[in-house]
């Protein structure tokens, strides 16, 4: 597989990339950006914190809003920052041109349903192919954490629930918990999966919480209080009321006075790259 290097800035002694590459599994050209810190331009294999991205963003916001790389150089951690959807003239977009589905609203599910299940298995993506390539080409440790931001918050509690093996701990901002249950989750999922709720709930962190001998990862919450989306989409709440029901080893923090924003992530992105140190 080609790595095209399309960015490269140097950032606290560590290295701020951009890659364009082929996927296979989603069809098409796709773009991630990784941040290098000090200790793996030295040969030393580095542990790994992926972040997955909300809706309507790319592999750039989190690199240039978020003010991670400080911290993550200090820890000697990479960080990975996939896309939010596959790309491209032949990747069909949502035909209203809606923000909430299609290009830049991948869900970060396996697409089963024609014609998104061509180019939207994001899934397969963030676990399977995205690891393996960066993997092969950086010197990244086998030790991972992931996190991510609303769509992407989502992604990683869903993901990191599926695959207790391969993440040692996950946290999320203001994510969306309960998709078969919210707008933004029910028009996604019924687009990708089809109409049978039984297959949204394999993608919805609530509803893989309530399954039976489930391997317990660490988990870090953060919510703002003034989250316009909090009510209607997220439903944070339910989240915390499940864990504190089955004993799950949530940390849950509602954040006076925050919305939705990357000024909100920007706060405490610090503290979670910090919690994910203790497990990496």
């Amino acid at each position: 597989m080609v790595l095209e290097k399309l960015a490269d800035n140097y950032c606290f002694k560590g290295h701020q990339q951009r890659y364009s590459h082929y996927s296979s599994t989603l069809n098409c050209q796709m773009t991630f950006s990784i941040y290098l810190p000090p200790q793996a331009l030295m040969g030393q294999p580095v542990p790994v914190v992926y972040w997955l991205s909300g809706l309507t963003c790319t592999d750039e916001n989190f690199n240039q809003k978020a003010g991670a790389q400080r911290v993550a150089a200090e820890l000697g951690i990479a960080l990975i920052m996939p896309d939010t959807s596959p790309r491209g003239d032949n990747v069909p977009d949502d035909p209203d041109g809606h923000y909430d589905f299609g290009l830049g609203a991948g869900f970060y599910v396996n697409a089963t349903e024609s014609p998104w299940n061509k180019h939207y298995l994001m899934y397969d993506y963030i676990v399977n192919e995205l690891p393996s390539l960066v993997m092969k080409e950086f010197p990244l440790s086998d030790r991972w954490s992931i996190s991510g931001h609303s769509m992407g918050g989502h992604g990683a509690l869903m993901i990191a629930l599926r695959n207790p093996d391969r993440f040692k701990s996950v946290s999320a901002f203001a994510p969306i918990v309960n998709p078969v249950d919210s707008l933004w989750g029910k028009k996604a999922f019924r687009h990708y999966l089809g109409e049978s709720t039984a297959s949204w709930e394999a993608y919805d962190t609530c509803c893989i919480l309530k399954q039976e001998n489930l391997t317990k990862v660490p988990m870090l919450l953060d919510q703002g209080s003034e989250d316009e989306f909090l009510v209607n989409q997220l439903k944070t709440d339910r989240l915390k009321d499940i864990c504190d029901a089955i004993d799950y080893p949530l940390e849950y923090r509602l954040q006076s006075g925050y919305d939705h924003s990357y000024y909100f992530i920007a706060s405490f992105i610090e503290d979670h790259l910090r919690f994910h140190k203790q497990y990496l």
